[in-house]
């Protein structure tokens, strides 16, 4: 053979092989964000405390929001709608029209709330639909009607699929949220124990200061979707006028500097323990100004974080889900006798008694049967993942999700695919109050969250790592 006959050789075989080897070119993403008002009418009764209110005017919009990426062979949602939690029920009905609409399987679409206690009450199934009349027909009528807005929101999402590139960054904000709970001088852990009480000592939790942004713009560099990631109840407005509270002033701060074509996807975090008062600190915190003043400053860092943008290259998504079954809290016969007496007394009950007897009711009301959660997980290549937990969630559980988690960057959204109300870490069952008091799960469901998220995450990475 000769030199030149064999190069011509090894040139072909080395062409072969390059074939063989080379992985194929990834898909570009494609990403899609739409919104859909979700502004209940006047008079429909509001969410978040244990009293009725109606609302009677509009501060600012509610949306369902959602967010269609799409890699070529994997198509998933993120949505969030502003209203205080989203029940099982509306989330497989909004599930089923989605795919019916879209093809996107149900399983795919990941579904939270902001939390605002500003929103409209649902009808939950709930012993305490009466107190707040989310048994009540303008609040039935808005809880029917919540599946097919957010389908809605989610096929007009799928509609605009365009190419982007996507990268993401993280930021710390120490001074906005803290931890509610307290550790009292007389021993005990209190809960929203006031501003300036000299009886306090230290909180008696953490609190998760992450700001977590990722950021879509398209392939001629214009602003998208902007997802954002922080954990602070939203229950800043107060009031009987409905308003997104400090997520609807983010999302319009960065609109401001992104443009109005921008939308901005906001999940709250493990928030379960962790408000915005600063006990510290005696100015009035409950007002409309407040949420303007906390939105102000989360959107500050969120531009400060579009500084440290870092691309993402690999953006092959997956998706796994596991459906856990934890134990519900324990009563006695004689707490339910008790239950029902306080709910008698309406109004005239104390608002602990309130607290622990619509809880009692409801446990009783299942006869045992455990409460089934859906625990969701999807990841984009190797750098981010996105975990859903069914409740308020104590931070202490996010941060163990987060320490242990093999992504560059983890979020967890909070009161996602449905909700069991709070959801506290095994330690503060022995401190009590009222989370604890509140909780319809038995102590150390927090914990099987946990260890489910922690799983997938492990799985989802090695599947990632092997394919390369």
């Amino acid at each position: 053979m000769s030199r030149e006959h064999s190069k011509m050789v090894s040139l072909v075989v080395l062409a072969v092989l390059s074939l063989i080897f080379v992985e194929p070119a990834r898909a570009e993403l494609r990403v899609g964000a739409a919104a859909v008002k979700i502004t209940p009418p006047a008079g429909t009764p509001m969410a978040g405390y244990y009293y009725e209110r109606g609302s009677q005017d509009v501060i600012d919009d509610l949306y369902a929001k959602a967010a269609v990426l799409d890699d070529g062979s994997t198509k998933v949602a993120l949505v969030v709608c502003d209203i205080i939690t989203l029940p099982r029920k509306t989330v497989l009905e909004a599930r089923g029209l989605i795919e019916q609409q879209t093809g996107i399987p149900g399983g795919n679409v990941m579904m939270s709330a902001t939390h605002t206690h500003t929103g409209p009450a649902l009808a939950r199934d709930s012993a305490r639909d009466d107190l707040d009349r989310g048994s009540s027909e303008p609040a039935r009528n808005y809880t029917t009607e919540l599946p097919k807005r957010i389908a809605q929101a989610v096929t007009e999402a799928n509609g605009k699929l365009a190419a982007v590139q996507v990268s993401y960054a993280k930021e710390c904000e120490h001074r906005l949220s803290f931890n509610r709970r307290f550790w009292m001088r007389d021993g005990t852990v209190g809960w929203n124990p006031g501003k300036l009480n000299p009886n306090i000592i230290r909180p008696a939790g953490p609190i998760d200061p992450e700001v977590g942004v990722v950021y879509f713009e398209s392939t001629d560099k214009k602003p998208v979707l902007t997802y954002v990631n922080f954990a602070m109840h939203a229950d800043t407005t107060g009031g009987v006028r409905i308003s997104a509270d400090y997520p609807g002033v983010l999302a319009r701060r960065l609109a401001d500097y992104k443009g109005p074509d921008m939308m901005t996807l906001f999940a709250n975090g493990t928030c379960g323990n962790i408000n915005h008062f600063n006990v510290n600190w005696g100015s009035p915190q409950t007002r409309p100004e407040e949420a303007a003043r906390l939105g102000t400053i989360l959107a500050g860092s969120v531009l400060k974080a579009y500084m440290d943008l870092k691309p993402i290259t690999d953006t092959t998504l997956r998706v796994r889900s596991e459906v856990l079954e934890l134990p519900p809290a324990k009563v006695s016969p004689e707490d339910v006798q008790e239950a029902k007496a306080i709910v008698a007394k309406k109004d005239q009950a104390k608002f602990m008694e309130q607290v622990k007897a619509y809880k009692v009711l409801d446990v009783e009301g299942r006869q045992g049967k455990p409460l089934e959660v859906e625990v969701q997980i999807i990841t984009m290549g190797d750098t981010l993942a996105w975990v859903s937990l069914p409740g308020e969630i104590f931070v202490e559980l996010g941060l163990s999700i987060k320490a242990a988690s093999p992504f560059a960057q983890t979020h967890i959204a909070e009161l996602a695919n449905g909700s069991i109300g709070y959801i506290p870490n095994r330690s503060a069952y022995a401190e009590g109050n009222y989370e604890v008091v509140s909780a319809r799960c038995a102590e150390g469901s927090g914990e099987l969250l946990v260890q489910a998220a922690l799983k997938m995450l492990q799985a989802l990475k090695a599947q990632t790592t092997s394919r390369k």
